[in-house]
């Protein structure tokens, strides 16, 4: 008996040494390398589920010419991801490499001292320089927009065309476009109010209403107000589109899928989202033939925007983790020309990375809107307070929801003046 309670003891010790020297070879966070030695897994969090096949093929790559890291990746849908990335970041454990959003996201994670400066990285080089500055904070580089996404209409350029309609350069010249859609049986906007909202289309509705490029920075400061003209008729605007018939039924409890689906079957001429829906609604209709669409809400002697622009999907650094040196390595292969090419034409998206080659029609032929137009950097984004910019948002829903704008607009105003930095 005490023989085999001799063996049993032994045995039990030393499974306890072969485990202890196993969590010491791998270190904090790491994991068993087999004959490659020991991994260090890095954590790459974001919110792009869309991109997750490309971005797999792309992680591959990354291992196979860095086998001493392995990259774990975790995709939450964006209004989650916006609510929590910053609570998952705090230990350091998350997100060793993770992805911001401009505006109030960005400001919120640098504010607690969650971005690593990358200001001195060498692989800041590969961006254009002109694109990045919405990464910069107090003369830093705290994270690097990856994407150039247009936040305005997709729409229907074959079907237009076949309508002998073109892209109207004045509110009335939108309204006669819209009607003529209208008389020919095609809903003019498929408008994802159930999930996207009016985030995206809320931009290029405003962006020749309101053309000082710092009207919500005085929104908050308190120089401007919701209830002055420029949003009243922004809010009026979004009223006669949905009084006309211009959006759907039920607009805001469709979703992304249902607008896209609504553009692929060609009920629908636009979806009032951006760019990044390119690649989707090819795949969902091969045949069509894309172009970008911003509304002009004013005459076109008053234009001063033609379309809207945001760099964003920001690669940043998490300055609590413990494998930083990792991290930057794989923004650093993201960054590299050959590589952005590749994520650029398999998820359909123009890049701030230099000596991108676009392979897609689409991309390719909506790449003049970078030099040829007269595009204006996201206003959302420019909202820095998660509160003011709900506030925004939700007197255009009240709007569609069948409130009167002027009486929106002043509900929304008395939460701004509560929350005013």
């Amino acid at each position: 008996m005490k023989k085999h309670w001799f063996l049993a003891t032994a045995f039990l010790t030393l499974l306890l040494i072969l485990s202890g020297c196993a969590g010491e070879s791998g270190g904090d966070g790491a994991e068993s390398g087999g004959d490659s030695g020991d991994k260090t897994k890095i954590s790459f969090i974001h919110w792009r589920g869309e991109d997750k096949a490309v971005l797999d093929e792309i992680i591959t790559e990354f291992e196979s010419a860095n086998p001493d890291i392995t990259v774990e990746m975790n995709i939450y849908p964006s209004d989650q991801y916006q609510g929590t990335a910053q609570r998952m970041l705090a230990d350091g454990a998350t997100g060793d490499v993770f992805t911001s959003f401009p505006g109030a996201q960005f400001e919120s994670i640098q504010s607690a001292g969650l971005f690593e400066d990358l200001s001195g990285e060498e692989f800041i080089a590969n961006f254009d320089e002109n694109l990045i500055s919405v990464g910069q904070k107090d003369g830093k580089q705290y994270a690097v927009p990856y994407q150039l996404v247009f936040n305005m209409p997709v729409y229907n350029k074959g079907m237009f065309d076949e309508l002998g309609l073109e892209a109207p350069k004045s509110w009335t010249e939108f309204q006669e476009m819209a009607d003529t859609l209208l008389e020919n049986g095609i809903t003019p906007i498929a408008f994802p109010g159930a999930d996207i909202g009016p985030n995206q289309f809320m931009n290029s509705m405003m962006m020749n209403n309101a053309p000082d490029e710092e009207i919500f920075a005085k929104l908050q400061s308190g120089e401007e107000s919701l209830t002055n003209e420029w949003w009243v008729k922004t809010l009026e605007d979004f009223k006669l589109l949905a009084d006309k018939g211009y959006i759907q039924e039920n607009a805001l409890g469709t979703n992304a899928d249902a607008a896209m689906s609504m553009v692929a079957n060609e009920e629908a001429a636009m979806i009032a989202t951006g760019s990044y829906h390119m690649a989707s609604l090819l795949k969902l209709n091969p045949d069509l033939q894309l172009d970008l669409l911003a509304p002009i809400t004013v005459e076109e002697s008053e234009m001063v925007y033609e379309g809207i622009n945001t760099a964003t999907f920001m690669l940043a650094v998490n300055s609590k983790s413990e494998k930083k040196e990792q991290a930057k390595k794989f923004i650093e292969f993201l960054s590299q020309p050959e590589i952005a090419s590749k994520y650029a034409n398999e998820t359909g998206q123009h890049l701030t990375v230099t000596d991108v080659t676009y392979e897609s029609e689409a991309l390719k032929n909506t790449a003049y809107w970078i030099d040829e137009k007269k595009t204006r950097f996201q206003p959302r984004f420019l909202i820095t307070n998660a509160q003011i910019e709900a506030a925004v948002l939700s007197s255009i829903e009240n709007v569609l929801g069948g409130e009167e704008p002027a009486a929106a607009a002043e509900a929304a105003q008395k939460i701004v003046d509560e929350n005013r930095e």
